[in-house]
């Protein structure tokens, strides 16, 4: 019989050595898995999480480590954000992982950028936020910013240390088991069958990140999800300090929770008319800070079933060019990358293929700032787990 993925199994001496009963089994290693393993296990859960990759790869550790609470869509992804944001802040005193920047300046270039923060600033969700302006508006941002809206609400970590140190203490502090390197081949209620053979548990997440076609391809189908490809950027030091992470105009048109302000049809025509090609890419600006001071800056955004692998220079520029508009001439780039994630109608979902498993997603490229909120809603449904409002 010819050899495949689904019936290869490793050797009977190594399946014996590996726990595989658990009370929770998640796949997928990412912040969205992570999550769920984290509010299980600490409800004294036994939990395992396996994932196909060595450690996480995605867009996990690829993005700006932003928990991004004001602009989030109303009302589950800001509801979701909210309550993120304080998990995380817990996690990172818990498990020492720096908090590098808090709060936000959404930078206004235009007037009506300005009118839709104003508006925004005077809503329900805008509690908490302030409006800067003249000699109040922080450098190093631009003396040409009409304006900035400061939110208090956000927390930047570095991803690509915070998300290993966060898999560590979860099997340190919390008995989490971690399988990586082990692929789930497939799900069914009960059980998940691996190369090393049959784990069970009673309840199953399946949170597969940009995988939409190895498990339960129909769900996302039914739901017309695809893939996201990003530009992004780290520049060196540039010998200033930002007070918080900064983003502009083209963010306005982009985060669904300034979409109901009455001035932003005015600012979209606008931004169409003076930066189509901007828009055409999916550009927005966010900038954040790392502790050695290099910049990490960002994004694009083009979809396909399956995105190419290549990072034109124009787009990049494209960018940098809104970087220079809103702090000034840019640093050298030092790195570059793209990052990928599920991109669907909605923010985020979670479903019931079969008894006992929950198919869960974040197709918005808002796992980071989301996932803590979201994994204690599915573990709700999934296990009737009870948490803080």
């Amino acid at each position: 019989m010819p050899w495949s993925a689904r019936t290869a199994r490793a050797p009977s001496a190594r399946r014996s050595e590996v726990e595989t009963s658990f009370d929770l089994i998640v796949v997928g290693h990412g912040i969205v898995g992570l999550a769920h393993a984290l509010a299980a296990a600490r409800a004294g859960h036994r939990v395992a999480v396996l994932d196909r990759d060595a450690q996480p790869n995605g867009a996990s550790v690829r993005n700006f480590g932003f928990i991004t609470v004001t602009g989030q869509g109303a009302p589950h992804t800001w509801r979701r954000a909210r309550r993120a944001r304080d998990v995380w802040a817990g996690v990172c005193e818990e498990a020492g992982i720096p908090i590098l920047q808090r709060g936000l300046l959404m930078a206004a270039r235009r007037p009506e950028a300005l009118a839709v923060i104003e508006e925004f600033a005077a809503g329900p969700m805008g509690e908490g936020c302030t409006i800067l302006r003249g000699n109040d508006i922080p450098a190093p941002l631009s003396r040409e910013i009409l304006g900035a809206l400061h939110s208090p609400h956000e927390l930047r970590v570095e991803s690509r240390e915070a998300l290993p140190r966060l898999r560590g203490w979860l099997a340190e502090r919390h008995g989490v088991t971690l399988h990586p390197r082990l692929a789930a081949l497939a799900v069914e209620s009960g059980a998940v069958h691996t190369p090393l053979g049959r784990f069970t548990a009673e309840n199953i997440v399946v949170c597969p990140g940009t995988d939409i076609v190895s498990l339960f391809p129909d769900h996302f189908a039914s739901r017309g999800v695809t893939l996201c490809k990003l530009h992004m950027l780290r520049l060196a030091d540039p010998g200033w300090r930002m007070p918080a992470p900064v983003m502009s105009d083209l963010g306005l048109h982009r985060y669904r929770g300034y979409a109901d302000a009455p001035s932003l049809p005015a600012l979209r025509a606008r931004l169409e008319a003076e930066q189509p090609e901007a828009l055409a890419n999916g550009v927005h600006l966010i900038v954040v800070q790392g502790a050695d001071g290099s910049l990490v800056v960002g994004d694009s955004h083009h979809y396909a079933d399956t995105p190419d692998p290549f990072q034109p220079e124009a787009v990049d520029a494209l960018i940098l060019d809104e970087f220079a508009k809103v702090l000034g001439p840019p640093p050298a780039v030092t790195e570059r990358w793209i990052g990928v994630y599920p991109s669907g109608a909605e923010d985020a979902f979670f479903e019931t293929p079969m008894p006992g498993v929950r198919l869960v997603s974040v197709t918005s490229g808002t796992g980071a700032s989301t996932a803590f909120g979201l994994a204690e809603e599915v573990l709700a449904d999934l296990m009737g787990m009870e948490f803080p409002a």
